[in-house]
């Protein structure tokens, strides 16, 4: 039922003078929902449409997100322009592997979620309700203009969901693109038809988390359903160009069987096709998932062959050194095109045209994704191993 999932906070938790405050801002994504009580024509709800969650608030409410909230009868993002950090990464760490590889990405997010992942790895920023703790007000052209002046190829919209920081994601990414900068997403996927298609015309790479291929697992550990996840993917990757990798963290007992993985594969195979990259990253013990154990290494390869095995191209694992698991391939004939352990970079057999498309250099076959000739060469002229230097900054 729309609105079950919401979490109701007190009135004096929402903040006023919101003239005044540049922090919060109205959004589009709402409707009205009248009261059933004839005798009480006023206690109307506004229900949230920016995920299926549906949230339906009462004045003072905030969703589950936490961020948005109603607010003199509609609903507003409270946290516009409030980033919880900024961070210089490779692009590797999103992860985005056919995504300009070896180059450098202005990381941000805020804080809350739309989710609640028993086993985030994020808690502390996707589970905040602290908002005092989020730095100074950092406009979307000051990003744009940062990841400029830091030598970042792209700006990504990650550490919490973007889908709840919709508003100041999308005008981000526009000052980003009038800048000459990408805009990456890293989300969950969970987000409704209308905010969905705003969203995804602004971005140019995505890694969605699918946390697993049961309705079981999603509604048990993250309270959300698998079936909006699946139908987000197919629109990326069908209604968009927006170029799309998929990640999947594996937690011991939970989502890691063979007949899970490989219906998983199946699935993305079938839907999605044999060149999206898939991701199998490691489980640590975190939030409310500290009796589980870290997932070994021999699962992630073992995950990586299921998929290997059903025919997806490129598949990776991830949070472990594995330069094996790390690194591209060419499906053709197996030659290393781009070697990686952890982060970094120590191999690069790609021939990159005048479009950006790579091929391999011993036997032409390309390469799906978006790559230069810039770093190609660059790379090897150098002969370096690390490209990038992660690094804190502030705006």
């Amino acid at each position: 039922m729309p609105g079950e999932e919401c979490i109701v906070y007190r009135k004096n938790d929402m903040p006023h003078g919101h003239d005044k405050d540049p922090s919060i801002v109205s959004t589009t994504h709402w409707h009205r929902v009248e009261s059933r009580d004839t005798q009480k024509p006023d206690d109307f709800t506004v229900q949230c449409d920016i995920c299926p969650r549906a949230c339906r608030l009462h004045e003072g409410q905030r969703g589950l997100c936490y961020v948005r909230a109603r607010m003199e009868g509609k609903i507003v993002l409270t946290t516009y322009g409030r980033s919880s950090g900024f961070a210089i990464d490779p692009i590797e760490k999103k992860p985005l592997n056919h995504f300009y590889p070896g180059s450098s990405v202005l990381s941000f997010g805020t804080a809350g979620c739309n989710l609640a992942c028993k086993f985030c790895q994020n808690w502390d920023i996707s589970k905040s309700r602290e908002m005092d703790t989020l730095m100074e007000f950092a406009s979307p052209q000051k990003i744009a203009e940062m990841a400029k002046q830091s030598g970042c190829t792209s700006v990504a919209y990650t550490y919490n969901d973007p889908t709840i920081f919709h508003e100041y994601a999308i005008d981000t990414a526009k000052a980003c693109r009038a800048l000459g900068i990408y805009n990456v997403a890293v989300t969950a996927g969970y987000v409704c038809e209308k905010p969905r298609e705003e969203f995804y015309a602004e971005m140019n790479a995505v890694n969605v988390d699918l946390k697993a291929f049961t309705e079981e697992f999603y509604w048990k550990q993250t309270g959300a359903h698998l079936a909006a996840v699946l139908e987000t993917l197919k629109y990326i990757k069908h209604q968009t160009n927006v170029w799309l990798e998929i990640t999947t963290l594996l937690i011991p007992g939970l989502n890691d069987s063979d007949e899970e993985l490989q219906a998983m594969t199946d699935w993305i195979i079938k839907e999605l096709g044999p060149d999206v990259p898939l991701h199998f990253s490691a489980f640590h013990p975190d939030y409310k998932m500290l009796h589980i154990a870290r997932t070994p290494k021999e699962t992630l390869t073992r995950a990586r062959s299921i998929a290997l095995k059903a025919g997806l191209r490129y598949v990776y694992t991830g949070n472990v050194h594995d330069a094996e698991g790390g690194s591209t391939y060419c499906y053709q004939c197996g030659q290393t095109l781009v070697g990686r352990d952890w982060y970094q970079l120590d191999q690069w057999e790609m021939d990159i045209n005048e479009h950006g498309t790579g091929c391999c250099s011993q036997c032409g076959t390309v390469c799906p994704g978006h790559f230069t000739t810039d770093f190609g060469q660059e790379f090897k002229a150098k002969g370096e191993t690390s490209v990038v230097k992660r690094v804190r900054l502030k705006p």
